[in-house]
């Protein structure tokens, strides 16, 4: 069977109880267990897929919390490793009246960040595994070299790597570090999926189809552009594009709803006979399922709060699908 190796960080979102409010002016937070890559892995496993966590995890509290947590969701934990040196990453979520969230993280000693490059198996991939990361753990760290060495073994094994470069600038000492990192490994991706709010940003091109154009670089095949309310457009190397126009639903919070995305976006890939050589075939083939599966998951996601609780199964999602497209 088909895995999905997510590499990255695993973190505490602190959830504001109340909306509309700086972060100095909230009193109370929920605890969620999250982290982009999290957020993917869990949503495939609820989606029926093999999802496996590659990370260094703290043993302190917030990390045995977060360990229940990928267990108790299906996610394969036996590639996390445990540490005593450094702490579970914390990310403080302010929220507006749109949904929409700020943050400040509190990470600067990591565990994720942690794992180095030695501790990596290059036996424990195979020709098939699907490997999903993001940008935050590319900061100067073992881990960033950590991502690097993966990324050589999936090409070797001719395994579909997968980039969502999910920008957080106040992890970057400044926002070119930032853009420069994500342009760095940019090119060592088959799928790129970006949003509307980050193109310019990593493009430096204001005009919409040269941005997404100037994407496809090096390995790129697949560029998923995701556009909040307004749906996703899958834009293939040889020129086409399919388009979704997603689902309308009263917004609660965003947090992980583009980790849902993807992360229905890779289930739906996973259950295809896909390959590199036949990815852009295979997409061509199954575009509106996959499309119309991967945007009604953020849609869900994004009408409840907080990330890991709000992650549909996958029988809620067909189920959704189902009504709305009967109204």
């Amino acid at each position: 069977m088909k895995r999905v190796f997510c590499i990255g960080e695993t973190l505490i979102d602190f959830i504001p109880a109340q909306k509309d409010q700086s972060l100095k002016e909230v009193t109370s937070f929920e605890r969620v267990a999250g982290g982009a890559p999290m957020n993917v892995a869990i949503a495939v496993a609820k989606y029926g897929g093999n999802s496996i966590m590659l990370t260094k995890i703290s043993n302190d509290h917030f990390g045995e919390h977060i360990m229940d947590v990928l267990n108790e969701n299906g996610v394969d934990t036996s590639y996390c490793l445990r540490t005593d040196k450094g702490e579970t990453g914390l990310a403080f979520v302010s929220v507006d009246q749109f949904g929409e969230r700020s943050f400040t993280f509190y990470r600067k000693n990591a565990a994720d960040l942690l794992l180095s490059e030695e501790e990596v198996k290059s036996e424990w991939f195979q020709p098939g595994d699907f490997l999903h990361f993001c940008s935050v753990d590319l900061i100067e760290s073992p881990m960033k070299q950590t991502h690097k060495k993966v990324i050589e073994d999936f090409r070797r094994i001719e395994g579909i790597i997968s980039f969502d470069p999910n920008v957080r600038l106040p992890l970057w000492p400044d926002a070119e570090s930032c853009r420069q990192t994500i342009n760095e490994f940019l090119p060592l991706a088959d799928i790129v999926k970006v949003s509307d709010e980050e193109l310019t940003f990593i493009t430096g091109i204001k005009e919409e189809r040269e941005a997404i154009k100037s994407l496809f670089v090096g390995h790129v095949k697949v560029v998923v552009y995701t556009r909040g309310s307004k749906g996703a457009v899958i834009y293939l190397k040889n020129g086409n594009q399919y388009e979704d126009k997603g689902f309308k639903v009263t917004v609660a919070d965003t947090t992980g709803a583009g980790d849902a995305f993807i992360g229905g976006f890779l289930s739906e890939l996973l259950s295809l006979d896909i390959s590199i050589e036949n990815i852009s075939q295979k997409i061509s083939e199954n575009y509106e399922r996959i499309l119309t599966f991967a945007n009604a998951s953020g849609a869900l996601t994004a009408s409840v709060k907080g990330a890991i609780h709000a992650a549909p199964a996958k029988r809620h999602v067909l189920d959704f699908i189902s009504t709305q497209r009967a109204t």
